[in-house]
């Protein structure tokens, strides 16, 4: 059970297109939003869908895997870390982030 510690699935689709960095270290990083579906019926037996939002951050090859192929509405599972982490922004506020560290990725379908 000890390689179970810290692991995320997640498949969704793609919120946005995704941004790409190129360090200047030469090595990239790439940020999107992915949106995973929760389908379930409420007490009147009427579908209701629940969407909830991930911030997916991918390093190298996967970076670029995702830089190549991955586009807004494409269907996607990653596998992955969950990190959280806080900075303070332009105002002085501190804000705290969970972000999904993928280091797996499989293209699921194409974009509609």
């Amino acid at each position: 059970m000890s390689t179970l510690k810290n692991k995320v699935q997640l498949i969704g689709n793609v919120g946005q297109e995704p941004t790409i960095t190129n360090l200047e270290s030469g090595k990239k990083v790439a940020r999107l939003s992915l949106a995973t579906n929760e389908n379930y019926k409420n007490s009147n037996g009427e579908k209701q869908t629940e969407t909830n939002w991930h911030t997916i951050v991918a390093w190298g090859k996967t970076a670029e895997i995702i830089e190549k192929y991955v586009t807004k509405g494409k269907e996607i599972a990653i596998e992955g870390k969950l990190t959280s982490r806080s900075y303070e922004n332009k105002e002085g506020e501190k804000r705290y982030v969970t972000e999904v560290i993928a280091n797996e990725i499989l293209l699921l379908s194409n974009a509609e």
